[in-house]
């Protein structure tokens, strides 16, 4: 095993480890470094932490419903490709877009589901 050789595993410990720990760090550099310029500006803290607390998201009642449509027919698709690789000895090709129509229609189910959902409380509050 040559020296070269021998760096490949440190430098991929390096690399899994030591990317995402920089990329972390950056974020909370930057925002400690935003919160402060805005306390340099004059806000006091209580300010600063309302600004930043109410950036949040809004919250979406139907993610879970989104990812369980989602998982369950990715499921179907990675069974369905698998049963037709099994019995009629489909190529790989076929099966990888089989996996992803399935995971494209569960998406497009959600959306069916969730439009209608939408369309159901607009009729309620007017």
């Amino acid at each position: 095993m040559t020296g070269v050789e021998a760096l490949i595993p440190l430098v991929a410990i390096i690399a899994t480890f030591g990317i995402p720990g920089v990329i972390i760090f950056w974020a909370i550099y930057t925002k400690h470094r935003e919160r402060m310029r805005l306390i340099e500006k004059g806000l006091p803290p209580e300010e600063v932490k309302a600004y930043f607390a109410s950036e949040s998201k809004p919250n979406n009642p139907y993610s879970a419903l989104k990812w369980g449509i989602l998982l369950a027919f990715l499921g179907a698709g990675i069974f369905l490709g698998n049963y037709l690789e099994e019995m009629y000895d489909v190529s790989e090709g076929i099966i990888f877009g089989i996996i992803v129509f399935s995971a494209g229609l569960g998406l497009l189910i959600y959306f069916a589901v969730v439009s209608a959902k939408s369309k159901n409380r607009n009729i309620q509050q007017v």
